[in-house]
């Protein structure tokens, strides 16, 4: 490669000498060479520059296509946060941490959000091991009841794992996270969490603002195209001036337990006022898909992720959604399964190969 720093200095010098000399023709020759080098460089700039432009809008259609958000579905993870990776945890959903997760294509991820008070006496009792500040922080019932059940340490904070999100989505430009949030906090509180998240305003999609209820969901290629490639949505509706969605308004869901036993493979509404297949002018709403019992293990979980999963899917929940596939398949230990040869990744698979 040529260095036009280097090489024009040295015209420069060799012109000046020229014309100090006033050698002519060496004059015209070395002006003709450095115009020639100019617009050369020109061309490779602005030829590398149509191609920084263009690029991610084609890898996008490659990877997309022509499938609006509400034609694509997405493997997601039922109490992301509640794994042996990222913290202490003694009763589990999942395995891996949820930065592995992510890289082993999970696109969509259910936490829990609730506030803690700092404690002095827990910190005295843990022997310094519990001194952490007020703040939002993942718990599955109560921040302060049972370590290693209803919260973990070292504490997960709420901001953290949404910040790991956008650092994979800023490593991954071409994915799409949605984040399902079950909210025990306040709007501020919230708000006062997710503003900590570096470069979260960049990545947030944002649906009403884009009139998603007028004119549908984009193309999942525009979105990728455009750097808005995280959906969150909530259980609460005071937030959606953060970007945080109410679940309620955009999405339609099932109940989210096959029972004790797990066999209670029905596919009825979470919200009896809002079916599975409701219509609306101009407006789909997406579809979550809840596959996992009251209390998950690792004996359960093979059991119901494989081919019944995939029945369940094509018997009981696609027609209970008016015909379409869901766009979140929520389950627990998510790369576990029976001996079908089916797998939750492998069911997203062919749901997104079969629309």
């Amino acid at each position: 490669m040529i260095d036009m720093d280097m090489t024009c200095s040295g015209f420069r010098a060799r012109l000046r000498a020229a014309l100090r000399r006033g050698h002519a023709r060496r004059t015209a020759a070395c002006l003709l060479l450095l115009a020639l080098l100019g617009t050369a460089a020109t061309a490779t700039t602005a030829t590398a520059a149509a191609a920084a432009t263009g690029a991610p809008a084609d890898l996008a259609a490659a990877r997309w296509g022509e499938r609006h958000l509400d034609e694509v579905s997405f493997l997601t993870t039922h109490n992301a946060f509640t794994n042996y990776e990222d913290s202490r945890w003694s009763s589990v959903n999942q395995s891996e941490s949820v930065r592995a997760q992510l890289d082993g294509g999970v696109r969509g991820l259910s936490l829990d959000t609730h506030w803690y008070e700092r404690s002095t006496w827990l910190c005295v009792i843990s022997f310094g091991s519990d001194c952490y500040p007020s703040d939002v922080y993942l718990c599955h019932g109560g921040c302060k009841t049972f370590a290693g059940a209803t919260y973990a340490l070292p504490r997960q904070s709420f901001h953290g794992t949404m910040q790991t999100v956008v650092d994979f989505l800023a490593a991954h430009p071409q994915e799409i996270v949605t984040v399902f949030l079950e909210d025990y906090v306040s709007a501020d509180q919230l708000g006062g969490s997710l503003g900590r998240v570096r470069g979260l305003s960049d990545v947030v999609f944002r649906p009403d603002e884009w009139g998603v209820r007028q004119n549908g969901w984009p193309k999942a290629a525009d979105l990728v195209t455009s750097g808005k490639r995280l959906l969150i949505f909530s259980d609460r509706s005071d937030r959606e001036h953060l970007g945080v969605m109410y679940d309620r308004s955009w999405t339609v869901s099932n109940y989210w337990s096959l029972g004790d036993l797990g066999n209670d493979t029905s596919c009825v509404s979470r919200w009896p006022d809002v079916p599975l297949d409701r219509q609306e002018p101009g407006f789909r709403r997406l579809f979550t898909m809840s596959h996992h019992r009251n209390v998950p293990t690792v004996l359960t979980a093979a059991l119901d992720n494989g081919a019944k999963l995939r029945n369940r899917i094509a018997e009981q929940c696609r027609p209970a959604a008016g015909g379409r596939a869901p766009n979140f398949v929520s389950v627990d230990f998510h790369r576990l399964s029976d001996s079908s040869g089916h797998t939750p990744a492998s069911i997203v698979a062919e749901l997104n190969a079969n629309p």
